[in-house]
């Protein structure tokens, strides 16, 4: 798959902005003293389903309604990808179905179902149910609609385009690997501006399926990817993802949950915004790495706010002193 241009990141902007009007990046005086370098957060988690990945729905969506196709869709989530999809559809009028597994987060569900999205549970993980959801399409007539694509690259790629335009002379940027269009996009808007920023994966080490095959250079799939941090819970990778990822990154690193626990909780006490555990990934990665940034310029992009009340109040209660 061809990396997006800058011509058609751009053209994507038209489409997001008739929603919501991007998202702020903050440089937050006490994260900074934390980490001893000046940090640019994208916040993510303020746009209108607290998350990115209604940059890539809205484009998707909108693209299919302007050929005039209103066919049902059905796609698998954890969440986010889910509310995207079911907000954009809802704007045109588009049947939604949304297949979770079981144990998904109950409020991202309700959240999804309030967007217009027809909730069905099936499976132990994302896999399972992105399995049963290419079923029900050919069952229920309906169209299948792919986690990743272009399309959605290209939407998701409008935040790279916001942070790298607006914050000059980025050393590095972190960001979460789920099944990788939000890393592509922010490689994509990278190299269309022309920019030498490095650009670092960062995924669970209970799901590295994107960090082996980084290593290998061809896609690695592993057995699970039992993580807390659901948005990343990724062990199948997306060949076009890979490719765009083997050429544009530097490196991919691994985090514990625990560390990312950490910066759930850094994320709160330093500048009080809520983080969920895929949101706080690339925050936990480049404490990991904070060595290498001492006096630097960095950015993370905190992809995301929806963690259910009940874990993250436990979560916060385990940091207390």
């Amino acid at each position: 798959m061809p990396q997006p241009t800058k011509a058609q990141l751009e053209s994507a902007f038209d489409t997001v902005y008739d929603v919501f009007k991007g998202t702020p990046q903050y440089s937050w005086p006490l994260l900074n003293q934390r980490l001893d370098c000046e940090i640019w957060v994208k916040h993510e988690n303020h746009t209108p389903v607290g998350a990115f990945k209604i940059r890539g729905g809205l484009v998707y969506i909108g693209d299919r309604a302007k050929s005039g196709n209103k066919r049902g869709v059905i796609t698998a989530t954890r969440g986010n990808h889910g509310q995207s999809i079911a907000t954009a559809c809802a704007r045109h009028g588009i049947p939604c179905t949304i297949v979770v597994p079981e144990g998904n987060s109950a409020e991202k569900n309700a959240a999804m179902a309030a967007q217009g999205g027809k909730i069905v549970t099936h499976g132990h993980d994302f896999q399972a149910a992105a399995e049963h959801a290419r079923d029900r399409a050919a069952a229920d007539g309906l169209d299948m609609l792919p986690s990743f694509h272009e399309l959605l690259v290209r939407g998701v790629g409008t935040y790279g385009m916001e942070l790298l335009g607006t914050v000059q002379d980025l050393d590095t940027v972190y960001v979460p690997i789920g099944l990788g269009s939000g890393i592509s996009g922010m490689i994509s808007a990278r190299d269309a501006l022309g920019l030498k920023t490095k650009v670092v994966g960062v995924v669970s080490d209970a799901a590295p399926a994107y960090a082996l095959s980084f290593e290998a250079g061809k896609p690695v799939s592993t057995n699970t990817a039992d993580t807390m941090a659901d948005g990343v819970a990724c062990r199948v990778p997306v060949d076009e993802a890979l490719e765009i990822i083997l050429k544009g990154a530097d490196r991919i690193i691994r985090v514990s949950d625990d560390e990312v626990r950490d910066a759930m909780r850094w994320y709160y006490r330093d500048t009080h915004n809520i983080a969920e555990g895929a949101g706080a990934v690339p925050l936990a990665g480049l404490a990991q790495e904070r060595a290498l940034h001492q006096g630097k310029k960095v950015g993370v992009v905190l992809t995301g706010g929806n963690v259910d009340r009940d874990v993250y109040a436990k979560i916060l209660a385990e940091g207390e002193v």
